[in-house]
């Protein structure tokens, strides 16, 4: 991977964990994942005149990912429920990149070398030992693995949708400015239909926090749309995992959760795996 994408995904990952940890600041994770999606297709709003409308072969993705998202931040949130941010977080995201690996190489044909290949296991690895030995103590209880199961496929579902729509679109920040904003708006829709139009009056007092998590998803989530189009999708969203370390420092720093010995191992394999990913 060319160490401009490398260092771009891992940006990425650094602000993906970093909104991820407002959703388990807040009493109501859903209603918090809906309003930093929707401070986000705010933001992309503004920026829509910047950009040109997507090519008609991009619009069935871009549609699709809307709808794969609104079910991703429904189970991220009930993940959120049922552990600490050190443990549900990469048991969701750690579960989606072989899956991402086996289906972009059936449906996109993103073939990798050995050695890629390599470092993706390693880190996934690391994703899993951090899951389920780091929690010290922290029982792996069939609600939370089953949440995070599901999320983890949706975030597979909407990755290979993204890709395929931004190559289509041949322009990944359009695609995800477009994304953004019609993923914004239809997150406004379903948490309409769900809690009911009074819903919205109760985000109006927390505003700058769904604002700046938008904006940090945003920008996470269009770099890695742009890296898909430089590299194996497979690689990008492996590396983009990485950010599970991220939200163990977050964790332990912000939210005062613990660091046992377990969890420091499995970001070294974590750290480990993506830079056989970078010299791969």
């Amino acid at each position: 991977m060319d160490t401009p994408v490398f260092l771009a995904v891992l940006l990425a990952a650094a602000l993906h964990a970093g909104w991820n940890a407002l959703l388990k600041i807040g009493l109501d994770r859903f209603l918090t994942a809906a309003l930093i999606q929707i401070g986000a297709g705010l933001a992309a709003l503004v920026a829509l005149p910047l950009v040109a409308v997507p090519a008609a072969g991009a619009w069935p993705w871009l549609l699709l990912s809307a709808l794969l998202h609104i079910g991703y931040n429904a189970f991220l949130a009930r993940v959120y429920q049922h552990g600490d941010l050190g443990q549900a977080y990469p048991l969701a995201r750690g579960s989606s990149p072989l899956l991402i690996a086996l289906l972009s190489l059936l449906l996109l044909h993103d073939r990798l070398a050995a050695g890629q290949l390599a470092g993706l296991l390693v880190l996934v690895a690391g994703i899993w030992l951090m899951a389920l030995r780091g929690a010290q103590g922290a029982r792996l209880n069939a609600a939370l693995l089953s949440n995070a199961l599901m999320t983890a496929a949706f975030i597979a579902g909407y990755t290979l949708s993204d890709a395929a729509g931004a190559r289509a679109n041949r322009d990944a920040l359009g695609y995800a400015l477009w994304l953004f904003a019609v993923n914004g708006a239809v997150m406004t829709a379903a948490l309409v239909l769900q809690r009911g139009p009074a819903v919205l009056s109760r985000l109006r007092g927390h505003w700058r926090s769904g604002l700046g998590g938008g904006l940090m998803s945003l920008a996470a989530y269009a770099i890695v749309i742009w890296a898909m189009t430089q590299a194996p999708v497979a690689l990008v969203s492996a590396l983009r995992e990485s950010s599970v370390v991220f939200a163990l420092l977050v964790g332990w720093l912000c939210l005062k959760e613990p660091l046992p010995p377990a969890r420091l191992l499995a970001g070294a394999v974590i750290l480990a795996g993506a830079v056989l990913l970078k010299l791969a």
